[in-house]
């Protein structure tokens, strides 16, 4: 009889797990174009990853930040998550423009769309850039953020606290859910 009940407890195990339940720990990163199409219909803020392939953060930040569950979560609820190379050659449809790829003398170059989108204030990859619904940006910030520094901030812009309360009362009050 005991026999029994291990087996029957296996099998429930074995069956549970065996489910292809989906998967809440990936961005569902989109393109300017894709972005922009769903916009229309839905219009959402934006959360830009401006990143390049030589840069060793932006592969960190992919890897512990937007892997994260709960940040992945938020974003793909609350925002249309775009991510974009910031050294592509091709051009770019956004906001009845159209952006182009800017080479430079000394370097691979970079596209103006990642100048633009950051109101040309471009400083380091990777660069996270907010922006509103009516594609006006609210903030670009520069650099590596951890998953307890990114879940805040997407609170702050998503939740829409940054028209009425201060970053710092905000941070200050704010209830982590990692």
């Amino acid at each position: 009889m005991r026999t029994l009940k291990y087996l029957f407890v296996s099998l429930i195990v074995l069956g549970i797990s065996s489910f292809d339940l989906p998967k809440t720990n990936e961005v569902k990163w989109l393109t300017f174009e894709e972005a922009m199409a769903l916009h229309e219909k839905e219009p959402r803020k934006l959360i830009i990853d401006l990143y390049t392939d030589w840069c060793g953060w932006c592969k960190v930040m992919d890897k512990n930040t937007y892997t994260n569950p709960v940040i992945a979560t938020y974003i793909n609820e609350n925002f249309y998550p775009i991510k974009f190379n910031a050294e592509q050659k091709e051009p770019v449809e956004f906001n009845g423009h159209t952006f182009e790829f800017l080479p430079d003398a000394g370097r691979k170059g970079t596209h103006s769309i990642a100048y633009a989108v950051t109101g040309n204030n471009l400083s380091g990859y990777p660069m996270t850039v907010f922006m509103d619904e009516e594609l006006r940006i609210i903030q670009p910030i520069s650099g590596y953020l951890k998953p307890n520094q990114m879940e805040p901030i997407l609170k702050f812009i998503g939740g829409e606290h940054y028209k009425t309360t201060k970053w710092a009362d905000f941070k200050k009050n704010h209830k982590s859910s990692l």
